[in-house]
């Protein structure tokens, strides 16, 4: 699975809508406003890095409304169950 976190640029009158319709659109997992320079942040979740393609200039940046994107691909994932993982080795029980 490839993770991207997507940074968006809105009209700042319609994050509400716009949201909502990325939301709504294959690929996209989660959508965040946020503060910042940047309204939104969207998590894309997909098999082939080929497909962030399809989703992010495809269908994220033809939402009416979206001004801007910059799209950040992660190479791993930390979760709190990975670190405790990593923490508990060599430990006895």
């Amino acid at each position: 699975m490839i993770t991207a976190i997507v940074l968006i640029k809105t009209s700042v009158d319609r994050i509400p809508e716009i949201a909502e319709a990325i939301a709504a659109l294959d690929g996209v997992s989660e959508v965040y406003s946020v503060t910042g320079a940047h309204d939104l942040i969207a998590l894309v979740r997909v098999a082939h890095h080929d497909d962030l393609a399809d989703v992010i200039p495809g269908r994220i940046s033809k939402v009416p409304g979206v001004e801007a994107t910059e799209t950040h691909i992660s190479f791993r994932t930390y979760s709190q169950h990975d670190l405790e993982a990593a923490f508990a080795i060599g430990l006895d029980e």
